[in-house]
């Protein structure tokens, strides 16, 4: 099994992070005692700049959760429709190939599911297997990588596609005062990223058929559903996001690396690339200190955060893709894909490249 390749697309009203600080300061002047708290918090998430889903102007106007959902609907198919035609052309499969077909996002909702709005203007067999994920936030970017796995270990013959859509600029609550919230204002992103996985009968026939996927892994941590997720009410998505995520990422992460990596006969010192998903800063220097990296093996997540922000599921896939097209590590050596999620969930993936 392989990832072939991953397409990306991004909306196309991107704002640096000035711009966005400006609009979210003046909404929230009348409304939050210290102002200079806000522009403070979005600053330390060390994010330049993100795509947002709509022009700035136009979120004034999504005052319900049913318009800023339509709006989501309107954008995603837009958007993912994109990244998934970039990458089936980047892998070079045919619609033909495509067996299965998985969805995934945390930030919208629809049924019939995204992966049935793009079916037909995708060109997809009217037989293609579809299946929509939905609550596994940033988890689903692995995660989905890995059910994926799963499925081309039966049907080596088929592609499966692993499309995220994330529209994380939708969910804003523009009255909800709590840090968290204010946080996210400033850190996640919205992009749509689609990775290629196809079983060994159709990489035999590929030129680059990209890295191999020897093994996945999930694991669930007991008692834990408070750390991250979403309060849904008829507000829409109100983000719950515990400052025990960086505890989780350096204290149980690291055990679980291990144990994941012996169960391959392999210990950390073997792995020479790392393929994470960027939480954010405190986030990721957890990761760094729990697992003994440095700030350059993590180099393209940490410019993945700084250039688009947290695209949530998407954002994995993407630094996936920066690896295979900018800095491809060497042939045969050892890869780990990982990320973490609601649950709360960590999602592992090992690669040979």
């Amino acid at each position: 099994m392989h990832v072939a390749a991953v397409g990306q697309a991004f909306p196309p009203h991107y704002y640096d992070q000035d711009t966005l600080i400006a609009a979210l300061r003046t909404y929230w002047a009348a409304r939050h005692h210290n102002v200079e708290r806000i522009e403070s918090l979005h600053r330390n998430v060390l994010v330049g700049g993100r795509h947002l889903a709509l022009p700035l102007e136009a979120y004034p106007g999504l005052d319900t959760f049913g318009k800023a959902n339509d709006a989501w609907i309107r954008v995603a198919r837009e958007v993912g429709g994109e990244a998934a035609r970039d990458g089936m052309a980047a892998a070079g499969i045919r619609a033909e190939d495509v067996g299965v077909f998985f969805s995934t996002t945390v930030t919208g909702v629809a049924a019939p599911s995204l992966d049935a709005l793009l079916v037909t203007r995708l060109g997809l067999s009217p037989h293609v297997k579809r299946v929509p994920l939905f609550g596994l936030g940033c988890l689903a970017g692995a995660a989905g990588i890995a059910r994926a796995v799963d499925y081309v270990r039966a049907f080596p013959g088929e592609a499966a596609l692993l499309l995220s859509v994330e529209l994380c600029s939708l969910t804003l609550q523009r009255t909800d005062l709590s840090i968290p919230n204010l946080i996210s204002s400033g850190l996640f992103g919205d992009g749509a990223a689609c990775a290629v996985v196809v079983g060994d009968e159709i990489a035999a026939r590929l030129p680059d058929p990209g890295p191999r996927i020897l093994a996945t892994r999930s694991v669930f941590y007991p008692d834990t559903e408070h750390v991250m997720g979403w309060a849904v009410s008829e507000a829409g998505f109100r983000v719950v996001l515990s400052s025990d995520v960086p505890v989780v990422a350096r204290e149980r992460i690291p055990a679980d690396v291990d144990a994941f990596l012996a169960s391959q006969g392999l210990t950390r010192r073997d792995v020479t690339s790392w393929v994470c998903h960027p939480g954010g800063p405190r986030v990721l220097e957890a990761l760094e200190a729990g697992l003994g990296l440095t700030r350059e093996d993590l180099a393209l997540t940490w410019k993945s955060l700084r250039e688009v922000g947290n695209l949530s599921s998407s954002s994995v896939l993407m630094v996936l893709r920066d690896t295979l097209r900018t800095r491809r590590p060497p042939r045969g050596s050892l890869g780990l894909l990982l990320a973490m999620g609601p649950g709360f969930c960590s999602e592992l993936v090992l690669l040979r490249w």
